[in-house]
């Protein structure tokens, strides 16, 4: 699979579908690789008509990893946020969403739809809101404005997360603090495989583990604060996509991307939590193909 040179990083990706068709970028969350877009949601996408690229976002997976950049302890960034203090950062979210414009400039793509998940679509806003012409149409999962005061994960998921793990863990040890987080902001999906959540961390686990590249994206989520004011400027087709039952990032989180956004629809997945549950992804590429070709 290729690598490119974008924004000064590294990007591995991978595409399906008719080069030349319209493209459809697909921007993954926090500490999470490329392959967590599922094969049913990235085929069925491309069966639609679509050229799909996917990638590995910097500093995770097989992309450029920024060994040795600042990665302060996240608690005490926050301290200094709501201090107004600056704290050292490796990179910012717009960075990352330059280099998904670099991506698109690689591959010679003038303009695109992008579907961006948690994180990702953090990073989709912020190239829909500075590239206005590179971007067809908007889709925005399980993400955020970053509004201060929104609610953030439940009580019993951020005491889980706050957890202190082991500094350098075995193989097994990575896996099971994988698959103990998988569980508790997925939807308990019946068709969901028993071994999915195992197979899915071994898989992050064996192509990439780094723990460091995770502290810094959040370190440039926690940078980045509120987007209202940027949202307020997009002006292509916005679709938000939200789980009724995800604990990591509520719904409000998605309520408020839709009401400062212009003209963007919300659609609400009641069996959906902070995942992309396998019975959902049909209904999925239904309903962001539906959008997309309203552009």
């Amino acid at each position: 699979m290729p690598k490119v040179k974008a924004n000064g990083v590294e990007l591995f990706y991978d595409e399906r579908g008719d080069t030349n068709a319209p493209a459809v970028l697909l921007v993954m969350g926090l500490g999470t690789q490329m392959i967590a877009w599922p094969e049913a949601f990235c085929d069925g996408l491309a069966e639609a008509g679509y050229r799909v690229i996917r990638y590995d976002n910097r500093d995770i997976g097989l992309s450029t990893t920024m060994d040795g950049a600042p990665a302060i302890n996240p608690l005490v960034a926050v301290m200094m946020a709501r201090l107004g203090l600056k704290f050292p950062l490796a990179y910012s979210l717009s960075d990352m969403a330059a280099d998904a414009v670099g991506l698109m400039d690689a591959l010679g793509i003038a303009n695109t739809h992008v579907v961006g998940a948690s994180m990702g679509g953090m990073i989709a806003q912020l190239v829909a809101a500075g590239w206005p012409d590179r971007v067809l149409t908007l889709t925005s999962v399980m993400s955020s404005s970053g509004r201060r005061g929104l609610p953030g994960p439940t009580p019993q998921l951020r005491k889980r997360l706050l957890m202190r793990r082991p500094a350098k863990p075995t193989r097994e040890q990575a896996i099971a603090a994988g698959v103990d987080i998988l569980s508790l902001i997925s939807f308990p999906d019946p068709a969901r495989g028993a071994d999915a959540f195992r197979e899915m961390a071994a898989a992050a686990f064996d192509r990439g583990y780094n723990p460091m590249g995770v502290r810094r994206q959040l370190l440039a989520i926690l940078a980045d604060g509120s987007r209202v004011e940027r949202l307020k400027t997009i002006r292509a087709p916005t679709l938000v996509i939200h789980g009724a039952a995800d604990p990591l990032v509520p719904l409000a989180n998605s309520e408020d991307i839709a009401a400062v956004v212009p003209g963007a629809k919300l659609v609400i997945v009641p069996e959906m939590a902070h995942d992309l549950p396998p019975s959902k992804v049909a209904e999925m590429v239904t309903t962001i193909a539906g959008h997309m070709r309203q552009a």
